[in-house]
C-alpha cells in the first residue's frame, strides 16, 4: 500500500516511512507521539568534535557480519536555491554556516542522531564567474543516447540521513523555520538565506523495499520483492570490497581538500519484466554477470557473497560473454570502467530507493574525485561493446538492467570539507 497519511494504527515501518515522505510539523508532532517514549535522540558535541570531511559517514553507522555498511534506512535530499544571479552575502554565508553548525550541535553524528551534508553544483560556483579551482566539477549532461534526463543545477544540495524518522524530520522543520529548535537546540532557519527548490525522500533496509511496494507504480501487484532485500530489485548491493574508501574518493590537494564530489541521479523502475518474464538466475544474469548464474555464486538475495560481490573475476572480454550468452550483467559492465591502475574501485555508491510520486524510484549518490570517474562507469553500463559483438545484445534489452531502470534526474555537486561548507567561494 502506497501511504501517504498518518494512520496511527499502521505498522511501525510503513508509519515511519510515511512520515518522512510526507514531511511538516504534522509528520514531525505524529513521530513525536507515537515515538516520544522512545530512546532519546542523541546530541551532538559541535562541529568541532565531528569529523572534518562532511561524507565520513562509514565508520559511524551501522554494518551487517560482513562488515558492510549500512546507510540510514531514512534519507532526504532537499535542493536549495539563492535568490538572484548575484554570489551570496555575508549575511546568508553567516545563516548558512550557523544553521549547519547548529545541526552538528543538537544531533550525534551517527545512524541513531543525524548524518547531513551540503553540496554545491557548477551553476553555484558560476556565480562568481568561475568554477571551484582544482576539482573536476561539470554541469550534468546525458550520457547515453537513449536517455533524457533533467538536469538538477539547484546551487546546493543538503542531505540528511537518519535511522529515526523524528530525528530527520526535526532537523528539516528546524531548517525551514517551521520550529526554532531541533533535538533540545536552537538552530537558526536555513531558508532566511535559501529557498527549497524540491524535496524527495528515500529509504533503504531490509524488508522496508517490501513493505512500501504494494500499490506502487512500476512493482507488479502481487508484490514480488523478498522480504530480506533491502532494494526493489531484490538483491543486496553495496559490497565493502566493491566499494571505494571514504579516502579514496577524498580530493587531496587544492583548497577544497579533504572534500569529494558528489553525482546523484534518480531512476525510475519498471519491475514487471523483471519479476514476471525473468527467472531468479535471469536476474542474476542481468545484474551481477553470466558467470554468476552458471556457477550458481547467488542464492535468495546475495547475502551468501559476504563482503565481495565476486565480480572482479568477470571483467575481461565482454564482447565474447554477450556472444557466449546473449547477455551481460550491470555490475560487470560498470565494474570494467569503476577500478584504475592498480585495482581500487573509483566510486562509493550509496544509493538508496524511494516512493515519491507512488512511483518505484532508486535515489543514487555517488562518491568520487572527480565527476568524470563518474561518467565512465555510467557510460559503461550502456554495454556497447556488447552490442557489437552480437545481436542477441540490444541497446535495452540483454543488456544489464536497462530494461527496468529509467534516469530522470542526475546533478552534480561538490562536498566541501566541513570547515567550508557554508556558501564557499571558487578559490575555497
Amino acid at each position: 500500500m502506497f501511504v501517504t497519511d498518518l494512520d496511527d494504527s499502521l505498522p511501525r515501518r510503513e508509519f515511519c516511512k510515511a512520515a518522512v515522505a510526507t514531511g511538516g510539523v504534522a509528520a514531525l508532532s505524529a513521530c513525536l507521539d507515537r515515538f516520544g517514549g522512545a530512546e532519546p535522540i542523541p546530541t551532538g558535541d559541535g562541529p568541532g568534535a565531528h569529523p572534518a570531511r562532511q561524507h565520513a559517514w562509514n565508520d559511524v553507522v551501522r554494518t551487517d557480519d560482513d562488515g558492510n555498511t549500512l546507510l540510514p534506512r531514512h534519507q532526504l535530499l532537499l535542493y536549495c536555491e539563492l535568490p538572484g544571479d548575484d554570489p551570496p552575502t555575508e549575511a546568508a554565508r553567516e545563516r548558512v554556516g550557523a544553521a549547519l553548525d547548529a545541526l552538528d550541535d543538537a544531533f550525534a553524528w551517527d545512524s541513531e542522531g543525524l548524518l547531513h551534508s551540503v553540496a554545491y553544483s557548477r551553476a553555484y560556483f558560476e556565480r562568481y564567474g568561475a568554477g571551484p579551482t582544482g576539482v573536476d566539477l561539470p554541469r550534468p549532461r546525458p550520457l547515453a543516447d537513449f536517455e533524457t534526463p533533467t538536469f538538477d543545477e539547484q546551487d546546493l544540495l543538503v542531505h540528511l540521513a537518519s535511522d529515526r524518522p523524528a530525528a530527520l524530520l526535526a532537523a528539516e522543520e528546524a531548517l525551514r523555520g517551521r520550529r526554532d529548535r531541533a533535538n533540545g537546540v536552537s538552530v537558526p532557519t536555513l531558508t532566511d538565506a535559501v529557498a527549497v527548490a524540491d524535496r524527495r525522500t528515500g529509504f533503504v533496509g531490509a524488508g522496508m523495499p517490501r513493505d512500501r511496494a504494494d500499490d506502487l507504480e512500476g512493482v507488479p501487484a502481487d508484490n514480488p520483492v523478498p522480504e530480506a532485500a533491502p532494494l526493489f530489485m531484490g538483491f543486496v548491493a553495496g559490497f565493502r570490497k566493491n566499494q571505494a574508501t571514504e579516502g579514496y574518493v577524498t580530493l587531496d590537494q587544492g583548497p577544497f581538500a579533504g572534500g569529494t564530489t558528489k553525482a546523484v541521479s534518480n531512476w525510475r523502475q519498471r519491475l514487471a519484466d523483471w519479476y514476471e518474464e525473468q527467472s531468479h538466475d535471469e536476474r542474476v544474469t542481468e545484474l551481477f554477470s553470466p558467470q554468476h548464474a552458471q556457477q550458481g555464486l547467488v542464492e535468495g538475495v546475495g547475502g551468501e557473497l559476504g563482503a565481495d560481490s565476486g565480480i572482479d573475476a568477470f571483467l575481461e572480454n565482454l564482447d565474447e560473454v554477450a556472444q557466449e550468452h546473449g547477455r551481460v550483467g550491470h555490475a560487470q559492465k560498470a565494474a570494467s570502467a569503476n577500478r584504475d591502475a592498480d585495482g581500487n574501485v573509483r566510486l562509493l555508491r550509496r544509493h538508496f530507493e524511494s516512493t515519491d510520486d507512488g512511483v518505484a524510484s532508486l535515489h543514487f549518490p555517488s562518491l568520487q574525485r572527480d565527476i568524470a570517474a563518474f561518467e565512465a562507469v555510467r557510460q559503461a553500463m550502456n554495454g556497447v561493446d556488447a552490442t557489437a559483438a552480437t545481436p542477441a545484445v540490444r541497446q535495452r534489452v540483454n543488456n544489464g538492467i536497462l530494461e527496468y531502470v529509467f534516469v530522470r534526474h542526475r546533478g552534480y555537486f561538490l562536498v566541501p570539507p566541513r570547515a567550508k561548507r557554508a556558501l564557499p567561494r571558487p578559490d575555497g
